[in-house]
């Protein structure tokens, strides 16, 4: 009973993830206004059927902004999970399978990076480039996969230890299909967790940035930058702000449960075997 309540809720997550990003795709193309249209004679409107969530400040539709923005959000979100995916994996798979002196400097690397906040890597490339959904992505790149890589290091070097890794390896098994063949299967479930967690944490980052001023630059439009935009007139125009907010606080609440609905359910299940080497 329990396990099928697990399964229940992370059919739901994972349907609530497919609606947003099915309205990320479908709403700005369907919309009849333009995420960056203005119209000086719709300005500040309140919730009506023709704006559903209402105007901006310059007019803009509301409804078709917020899932722009969203469009731009999950972008950046699963974009830089996948570009801190590959390079942990290949970093922490090959740190773990090396020798001594090649573990040693990567490992030494890894910590150099995370030694320094995240957030400051991203906030200085956005200061030297323009601030782009391609810039912002590289920020959070620069140091997102480090704890990833880590995880997949301790993992690698604990089933290098395993019989059938070693067989392989006395057999002369190339280390790239030892890598692809004995290692990675079995941190399946490890490498699906942490990357799905990661797309939450680089969400909030973009949107935090956003806010801040220093993210995605007009006309484009993320979440955190609709945020930024509705603050001023928060006492004035309060929904302004309110669905962008819902939307964003919504968004990761359901990455996240995804994530941990994953972890509890022990995807990695059973350690595989290969029945040859």
């Amino acid at each position: 009973m329990k396990q099928l309540m697990k399964d229940n809720k992370l059919i739901i997550y994972l349907g609530i993830l497919g609606v947003f990003v099915a309205a990320a795709i479908v709403v700005p193309i369907l919309s009849p206004y333009s995420y960056d249209a203005q119209d000086v004679a719709s300005q500040n409107l309140g919730v009506s059927v023709a704006h559903l969530f209402g105007t901006d400040k310059f007019g803009r539709d509301l409804f078709t902004r917020v899932f722009y923005g969203l469009r731009i959000s999950l972008t950046v979100g699963f974009v830089s999970a996948c570009v801190c995916f590959v390079i942990g994996v290949v970093v922490g798979a090959v740190s773990g399978l090396a020798n001594l002196v090649v573990d040693s400097i990567l490992l030494e690397l890894m910590n150099i990076i995370s030694a320094i906040p995240s957030m400051l890597y991203v906030i200085l490339i956005l200061l030297v480039l323009d601030a782009s959904i391609g810039s912002v992505i590289l920020g959070i790149c620069v140091a997102g996969w480090v704890d990833l890589a880590k995880m997949v290091r301790v993992e690698t070097r604990r089933l290098r230890q395993m019989d059938y890794c070693l067989a392989a390896e006395m057999m002369g098994v190339p280390m790239w299909r030892i890598i692809f063949k004995y290692i990675l299967p079995n941190e399946r479930g490890l490498l699906i967790v942490q990357t799905i967690l990661l797309i939450p944490k680089a969400i909030f980052t973009e949107a935090f940035l956003s806010f801040l001023g220093i993210g995605i630059a007009a006309p484009r439009a993320s979440l955190g930058t609709l945020i930024q935009d509705a603050r001023s007139l928060i006492t004035q125009y309060p929904t302004q702000i309110l669905f962008p907010v819902l939307v964003l606080a919504a968004l990761i609440v359901c990455l996240q449960s995804i994530g941990y609905a994953l972890e509890q359910q022990g995807v990695n299940g059973a350690q595989r075997i290969p029945e040859e080497i």
